[in-house]
Parts: C-alpha cells; sequence; structure tokens
C-alpha cells in the first residue's frame, strides 16, 4: 500500500473529537490554575473588597517576612476584562510585597466568573481571627448573595455557610442583618459602643433614620440599649419615629427603686414578735414623719 493510500486510510482527529471540547476553550483551561509571577502594578483589589489592609503590627511582621523568603504561598487571581488581574485572595500578601520593595509576587490564574470569585474570597478570609465584625457582616452578604445566584435557596445558603464556617445560622443571619448598617453605624459595632442585638434592630431602618439615630446619639453622648432599640425598631414600624421622638427616647432616665431590707434581729430588738409587717410599717413610717417634721435633724 502506497503512503498516499495510507494517508488517505488515517484522518487525523481534531483536539475537539478527541476531548470532547472546543480547542480554544481547553487552551483557556490549560492556562488556568497555574502558578506564575505577575508585576504587583498589574494586580487589582477584588470589588467591594470587605476586609481591610491595616498597616498594624501583623503587617509589619509580614512585611519582614516577605523581605526574607519572599511570598511563599501564591495569591489567587483571575484575569481583568479590562487587563491586567484581579485579586481574590492575597490583599495582604500583596501590601507587603509593595512596602517590602519586590516588584512581582507568585499567583495562581484561575477561571471563575463573579459569584465564584465571591465565595472564593470570603471562604479564604473568613476564618483569620482578626476580622472586625463588620467585616465578617460584609463578607457574609457577598457570600450569601453570590450563593443565591448560583441557584442556592435562603435556607440552605445558610446551612452550607454554618458549615464550612462553624458558626450558627442564626449568628450568621444576624450578621447579614448588620451589613445593612451605615459605616457610621458599623464603625459603633466593632468598638462595642453598640451591642449586635441593637444593631440588628437599628438594621431595619432606613438610611436617613440610620443618620437621624447615629447623629443624636453622637451630639447627645447617649448610645442605644437593648430595650430602646426594640422601641425604635417598633416606632419604625408604626411611623412614629422621628428625631424628636428619638430624643426623647434616649434621655429618658427611669426612676430609681429602691428597696430597703431591715435585719431581722434588728427589727426585734425595736418591736415585739407579735406585731405585723403592717404594723412595723404604720410605726416607722409616723417617726419618719415626726423625723421630717423636724427638718430632718437628729
Amino acid at each position: 500500500m502506497s503512503k498516499r493510500n495510507l494517508g488517505e486510510k488515517i484522518k487525523l482527529s481534531t483536539y475537539e473529537d478527541m476531548f470532547g471540547v472546543d480547542e480554544n476553550v481547553a487552551i483557556v483551561q490549560s492556562q488556568a490554575e497555574q502558578i506564575i509571577d505577575v508585576a504587583l502594578t498589574e494586580l487589582h483589589p477584588f470589588k467591594n473588597h470587605p476586609f481591610k489592609v491595616l498597616d498594624d503590627e501583623k503587617m509589619e511582621e509580614m512585611i519582614e517576612s516577605v523581605k526574607q523568603y519572599g511570598i511563599l504561598v501564591p495569591a489567587i487571581v483571575r484575569v481583568r476584562a479590562e487587563g491586567g488581574y484581579e485579586l481574590i485572595s492575597g490583599h495582604r500578601r500583596h501590601h507587603a510585597a509593595t512596602l517590602a520593595g519586590l516588584e512581582t509576587m507568585p499567583v495562581m490564574v484561575k477561571v471563575c466568573n463573579d459569584d465564584e470569585s465571591t465565595v472564593i474570597m470570603v471562604d479564604s478570609n473568613i476564618q483569620r481571627e482578626d476580622i472586625s465584625i463588620s467585616e465578617k457582616a460584609k463578607a457574609y452578604r457577598m457570600k450569601y448573595d453570590a450563593m443565591k445566584h448560583q441557584g442556592s435557596t435562603g435556607g440552605l445558603s445558610l446551612q452550607e455557610m454554618s458549615n464550612l464556617a462553624g458558626e450558627s445560622c442564626k449568628t450568621i443571619q444576624r450578621l447579614i442583618y448588620l451589613s445593612n448598617l451605615s459605616e457610621d453605624l458599623l464603625e459603633c459595632i466593632d468598638t462595642k459602643k453598640l451591642g449586635i442585638s441593637q444593631g440588628v434592630d437599628l438594621a431595619f431602618l432606613s438610611d436617613e433614620q440610620q443618620e437621624i439615630v447615629y447623629r443624636v446619639m453622637v451630639e447627645s453622648n447617649m448610645f442605644v440599649t437593648m430595650e430602646q432599640s426594640a422601641r425604635i425598631k417598633n416606632a419604625v414600624k408604626e411611623g412614629l419615629f422621628n428625631e424628636q421622638w428619638l430624643r426623647e427616647i434616649l434621655s429618658y432616665k427611669k426612676a430609681t427603686i429602691r428597696k430597703v431590707v431591715f435585719n431581722q434581729k434588728r427589727l426585734d430588738s425595736y418591736f415585739e414578735p407579735t406585731m405585723s409587717n403592717e404594723d412595723i410599717e404604720s410605726i416607722i413610717v409616723k417617726l419618719l414623719e415626726e423625723w421630717k417634721e423636724k427638718g430632718g435633724q437628729n
């Protein structure tokens, strides 16, 4: 058989025939999740990244480590349509590398959509010990919304988040509520000027109403108690909430309830054992009235 006839009988399969995928898609997938060195200037923060990058003592330690050993754990990124890469995780490492004077850092390139990126971003950071309540609230909100976009129902999303984070569904749900608070009120939560319970109540207020609450708290130097936050929430539902009403609620002070208890032996030294409590009280009040008429003097 001639080489020509042999060639005619052999039909070379395409990439798609052999692997069942489009060649262009396969090339992109083969490039995905590879670790490469990327210029720091080509790395951009995740949109609405909820976790703060602080120049604190831990950052100083990270900078020294980067100077000595470099970046040991690659960041996770995805390609940006505008050019460069979007950081999914590794914002603190990127900041440390910049301050340490590095020009590049290792990254793992992933192919993922917005919702998938959000879930990875949150899961990569949520277990850190130094996360504030406001950071957790925003992160859980972002992940919850992303999971709903992906098809998980609300209850299922909360349970999945609970299983992964090791926190109860109720705790995660309360934190998600807190994400509706203004930045000023979230700061009050972080600095423990407001409790989480109060924050959940206030999260049901509109942006304008929250602004009123914060302004009145600052001007009066008073902070909302659990009882007051519940009243505020109900007042909003009933259409009674306004600034004047709020000022009156925060400035109101309950009368101090005084209760005097006498030692039994001491009472027995003044009153017969057969006397009733009512008789003893009557005599004490009568003596106090006489004391008062004399000007309260001994």
